[in-house]
């Protein structure tokens, strides 16, 4: 690990080592609907990005990585819950934040799993979660939205349609995806931007609610496959 990944590794593994706990501190503790996976996740992410902001003097991106989401959660409860899907497979989870759904594709028995965010942070945050775990899992920070991925049985999404612009680059991608003869698995509590047709539901899971700004404690969270 380079660059900005490397020192932000280092930031959170100083973090997780500090004494202390609070709204403000990271806590490593089970996923609420996938218990089966322990995070480092922020009890208040917004409070602990502006303690980090004002320690480092600067701007950081916000840590989307520091909460489990609803998507997300959805997404790796189907993968144990059904853990032929990902058996000897080679997986790919974009945008996996706190890298929830790779470490459940491990666990679930996947032959080699890539854990993929252009945040230097998620993928920080990947490398300490799946120690936590002891599964293998590579984090990777490449901009793969332009790209057809190769050498890849399933890729796994969570929480990608959260944005216009996001799903614009997407859906291309997962279609690039499917026509290159790969499986394609979405997590997502019916957000705005998330196709109307062309989704066929596999499942329907209710997550609780863990990240910010959502005033139900639980969210109906569909797994969705391309038709």
């Amino acid at each position: 690990m380079r660059g900005a990944a490397a020192a932000a590794l280092s930031e959170l593994e100083r973090e997780i080592d500090a004494p202390g706990g609070g709204l403000d501190r990271l806590q490593l503790v089970p996923t609420p609907f996938v218990p089966e996976v322990r995070l480092h996740l922020a009890e208040d992410a917004i409070v602990w990005w502006a303690r980090m902001e004002a320690y480092a003097g600067h701007a950081l991106p916000p840590p989307y990585w520091a909460s489990a989401w609803a998507g997300g959660q959805a997404l790796a409860r189907h993968l144990l819950d059904h853990p032929e899907l990902v058996a000897g497979r080679r997986v790919l989870d974009l945008a996996t934040g706190s890298g929830l759904v790779a470490i459940a594709a491990a666990l679930a028995g996947a032959e080699r799993v890539v854990a993929n965010d252009i945040d230097p942070w998620a993928v920080a945050a990947v490398t300490v979660n799946a120690r936590a775990n002891r599964v293998a899992v590579t984090a990777t920070g490449s901009d793969l939205l332009d790209t057809g991925p190769t050498e890849v049985d399933l890729l796994l999404a969570g929480d990608v349609f959260y944005s216009r612009a996001m799903a614009d680059r997407v859906l291309p991608f997962l279609r690039r995806v499917v026509a290159a003869g790969a499986q394609v698995l979405v997590g997502d509590p019916g957000r705005e931007h998330l196709p109307a047709e062309g989704l066929t539901v596999l499942a329907s899971y209710p997550v609780p609610t863990t990240e910010p700004s959502v005033d139900s404690p639980v969210r109906r969270v569909q797994v969705l496959r391309p038709a």
